[in-house]
C-alpha cells in the first residue's frame, strides 16, 4: 500500500492513503483537520485544497 506524506510550507500536515479510485487525506496537524477524510484525485489536488484551506483560515483569523 502506497502512502504519501503531504507537506505545507515544509511541515508535514497529513498523509494521502489510496482508497478505491481516490486518495484519502488523513490530517496530522490541527490547522488542516477540516480536510480530514476528504478524498482527492491527485497529490496536486490535495496540496491546492490544503493551501486554500490554510489561507482561508488565516484570513478569518485576521
Amino acid at each position: 500500500m502506497f502512502k504519501q506524506v503531504v507537506e505545507y510550507a515544509g511541515v508535514p500536515v497529513g498523509i494521502l492513503v489510496p482508497r478505491d479510485e481516490s486518495l484519502t487525506f488523513l490530517a496530522v496537524k490541527y490547522h488542516v483537520m477540516g480536510l480530514d477524510g476528504r478524498r482527492f484525485t491527485s497529490l496536486s489536488d490535495a496540496r491546492n485544497a490544503i493551501h486554500s484551506h490554510v489561507t482561508r483560515g488565516a484570513m478569518l483569523a485576521a
